[in-house]
This record gives C-alpha cells, structure tokens and sequence, in this order.
C-alpha cells in the first residue's frame, strides 16, 4: 500500500500523539492534527502544524488515530464514531479499551489496534542516533504488533501503511487477535518485564544503599550480566555455569511465587485491566 492517504490524528499534542505526528508529517499522506488541551495546541503551533477540530478531521480521513490515554478512549469514541464514513479505520495504540468493549463501534467501521514493540535490546545498530532511540520511532527499527477486526485485504494494507508510517521505521507488522495483543501488554511486557525492569532497579539501589557497594561498580556489573542474562535465556548464545544455575533456584524460590503464570489466565487479565482502567470489572 503505497498511495497517499488521509490520516485524521486525535490527541496530536500529547506524548505518544506528537511521536506519531512527527512521522506523519515525513510521509506524503495528508495528515490532520487535532488537539483539545492549550498545552498540545501550543506545541502543535510550536511545530507549525495547523489544528483541525476533531469533529471536521474525522469526515476527512481515510484513518483515524485515537492517541489519546485509555480512559479518555471511551468518551472520545462515543463523540468521534458516529461522524465517520463508512469503511473508516479507527486505530488505536493500545489494546485495553478495545479488549474491555469500551470504544463506540458501527458495524461500517473498522477498528484497528497497533501497538510498537520498541527496539529490541538484541537489535544491531550502527549510528549514534540508533544507539540513543532506545523508545523506537526515530532511527532505531521497531517491530509492531497489530489486530484488526476485518477481513478486508485493502483495509489491512491501508492499516499497515499507517503504522509502518506512524512507528517508522518498522522492520515488521505482526498481526495478532486483540485478546492476543491484551495477553502480551499489558501481560507480558508490563505485568512482566517492567516489573522486572523496576525489580533490578531497586536491587541496584539496595547494593549501594544497603550494602554499602560503589555506585560505578555496582551498575557496570548488573547492566553487563543483564545482557548476558537475556541472551543466554532468550537466544542461547551460552550455557549458565553450573553455581549460576544453583543461584537461580535459589532465587526463583525465595522471590518468585509458584503459581506465577496464572497472569496468563482470562480472569487474571481481566482484573488487571480492569484496575488500569478504573473499572470494577471487564464486562465483554
């Protein structure tokens, strides 16, 4: 998919909105920024791109982003929906509210959910500026994860010509259900791996508050054994020693719960989206 199209972006000014609006505004799709807060209008008008309200960008495009925070997603569908044309695509950037049946839909509408991946920590890069993008959407290469609920061929390459250009650059768009795409964030990637990200943070913190180890010292020996930790586990690049075997049992059964993968479950899903959404419950 390769011909210009119109791309309608709401909440341009916010933090995930001007990432994906500065890409936008490199391609040769015609682009409208729309933005309610003074703060993101100032820095749209900082950028010098023109805003379009909401209720007149929507009849002009062909897709529509919705990059706006998952609780303003409900009301912002709900206003914003019923103005499209039909065989509009309404893409969003994360999964929750899509999952929680919280966004206004129409039967003539497609909904679309894309979410990036970020370099990975294995990625080979080569320039200074590679090494700096560590979020992705710079010059770092990314994969994307999406699901689209449509078996429209020419909708899905429009769709993906959106997100190879909102997430550029983009090795490659893996499509996945919208349950699947829940399972993996928040599952995977924040109830999971953040955490853990925070867990070494706080570890660190503890061998130089605690036990009284040099700064220096103490993050040069984690941030290297972290990677060595990571491609040993996740590409096999080399066997753990045999005493580092040892500790990680030791580890994992004074500081992992046994029943841990149950995060994994529907139910458990639902009451963690429920909580980042400030819902009771997920009602589906």
């Amino acid at each position: 998919m390769s011909n210009p199209i119109s791309i309608a972006v709401i909440g341009a000014g916010g933090k995930m909105g001007t990432r994906v609006s500065n890409n936008l505004a490199k391609t040769d799709h015609t682009v409208y920024y729309s933005e309610n807060s003074p703060a993101g209008q100032a820095r749209m008008a900082d950028l010098g791109r023109t805003v379009t309200a909401s209720e007149e960008a929507v009849v002009l495009a062909d897709v529509v982003i919705l990059a706006v925070p998952d609780l303003a997603l409900g009301p912002v569908s709900s206003a914003l929906v019923p103005l499209l044309r039909p065989g509009t695509v309404v893409l969003t950037l994360d999964p929750a509210a899509a999952y929680a049946g919280l966004l206004t839909t129409r039967e003539d509408v497609v909904f679309a959910v894309a979410h990036p991946c970020h370099p990975s920590v294995f990625l080979e890069r080569h320039t200074p500026e590679e090494y700096a993008d560590t979020f992705g959407g710079i010059a770092a290469p990314q994969d994307v994860v999406a699901a689209i609920e449509s078996d429209d061929d020419e909708k899905r390459a429009i769709t993906e010509a959106t997100i190879c250009a909102m997430y550029a650059p983009v090795i490659d768009v893996h499509w996945v259900t919208v349950k699947q795409l829940a399972q993996l964030e928040p599952t995977l990637v924040e109830t999971i791996a953040c955490m853990i990200g925070a867990l070494l943070k706080e570890s660190l913190d503890e061998a130089i508050n605690t036990m009284g180890v040099p700064e220096p010292a103490a993050r040069a020996i984690l941030l290297g054994h972290t990677q060595v930790a990571l491609a040993n586990s996740l590409k096999g690049d080399n066997p753990f020693s045999d005493a580092c075997l040892i500790a990680m049992d030791y580890g994992r059964s004074n500081i992992i719960k046994e029943d841990w993968k149950k995060v994994f479950q529907d139910d458990e899903l639902d009451k963690n989206l429920a909580a980042m959404l400030h819902l009771d419950a997920i009602k589906r």
